[in-house]
């Protein structure tokens, strides 16, 4: 932020000069989010608005066909190439450029759900996703009338700039119309999601995931502004994203010590590394069940379950770059014992 916009904003506060006072604010809440600065800048937007950001919102009141998600502001960590089409649709909304259609694709465990989650801590808004069990009616033709009265909700809210809208798993209502064994009822649901998506509010952002990409209908994907690949994750993207997460998790046990040089080793021994979902539950579950009585047993479950049996294999863990002491760390056997057993193994 320049030194002439605090100035400027002194002045025309003490001025009593509110239209430039706020033309000012909205020119610094612009270099912010051109600096890539885009949670800040929209904070500062959302104060001009009158409106108050950290107060939820309902869809008018009481859905019937929605839920509020909660989120916590944690790291997501992204690819560079995701996170550069993150931010393009950030700047997007905070632009009302009017591209407000996005469509998450990618193998489950891949983080389009949390990316939307993330979106709404960028842009401080609330998260609202549909709940398909409510809108799938096993009555002929309910399930199209219920899609139509869940976008007409949409379409009536009150704050329409505060919310985001969540399709989460959308393969329910989207599957390609040909191959469907109910090509009439598929289409009904369908030709409804198209309809809504052409009505859609300009101010309404409407995010999709789906695992099923090349089984969508072909009609409905012409619908979406952008369609986000999240397999985009190289192996080192992986190993980065595991450290991430290990980090995170690891700051909530005093117990856990921190081996993080250790730790990305284990994970190597992954290939693939698996996706960050699959990632987290992996270094979750091997940390809430290790013995708190002894720092490493974490590391220990962590190779059980990626290796099973590797622990007795000293040859093999050398082999795969590991030095003495971090054998002795996640065996719990001496260095001085294992270095006779592989020396045995070695002259017989």
């Amino acid at each position: 932020m320049k030194k002439k916009s605090i100035i400027n904003l002194i002045k025309y506060h003490m001025e009593g000069n509110d239209v430039a006072f706020e033309d000012e604010a909205f020119e610094i809440a612009r270099d912010f989010n051109e600096s890539g600065d885009i949670e800040l800048a929209e904070y500062i937007r959302v104060l001009l608005s009158g409106k108050n950001a950290f107060v939820p919102q309902k869809i008018n009141g009481s859905s019937d066909f929605f839920r509020k998600i909660e989120y916590v502001n944690a790291k997501l960590p992204l690819p560079m190439p995701i996170s550069e089409d993150i931010k393009g649709i950030s700047n997007a909304i905070f632009q009302h450029s009017g591209v407000n259609k996005f469509l998450f694709s990618g193998s489950p465990g891949t983080g389009k759900t949390e990316c939307a989650k993330q979106l709404c801590r960028i842009l401080n808004r609330e998260l609202y996703a549909l709940d398909f069990n409510s809108v799938i009616d096993s009555k002929l033709g309910e399930t199209a009338k219920n899609i139509g009265k869940a976008f007409n909700e949409i379409n009536n809210l009150d704050y329409p700039d505060q919310v985001i809208i969540l399709f989460d798993e959308m393969d329910a209502l989207a599957m390609d119309r040909v191959n469907s064994r109910d090509l009439r009822e598929m289409g009904r649901a369908t030709t409804a999601v198209l309809k809504g998506l052409d009505g859609l509010n300009d101010n309404i952002v409407f995010i999709a995931t789906t695992n099923l990409i090349t089984s969508f209908d072909k009609a409905l994907l012409r619908r979406f502004d952008k369609v986000i690949d999240f397999n985009r994750y190289s192996q080192e993207d992986l190993l980065e994203v595991a450290v991430v997460i290990y980090d995170e998790i690891r700051s909530r046990f005093k117990n856990i010590k921190d081996s993080t040089r250790l730790f990305k080793k284990i994970i190597s021994l992954m290939n693939p590394i698996p996706y960050p979902g699959d990632l987290k539950n992996l270094i979750r579950t091997s940390i809430a069940f290790s013995n708190f009585n002894d720092g490493n047993d974490y590391l220990r479950r962590m190779v059980e379950e990626i290796s099973p049996g590797m622990l007795k294999d000293y040859k093999l863990l050398i082999e795969r770059g590991f030095t003495l002491r971090e054998i002795e760390a996640i065996t719990g056997v001496s260095k001085s014992q294992i270095s006779r057993e592989t020396a045995r193994e070695a002259n017989e």
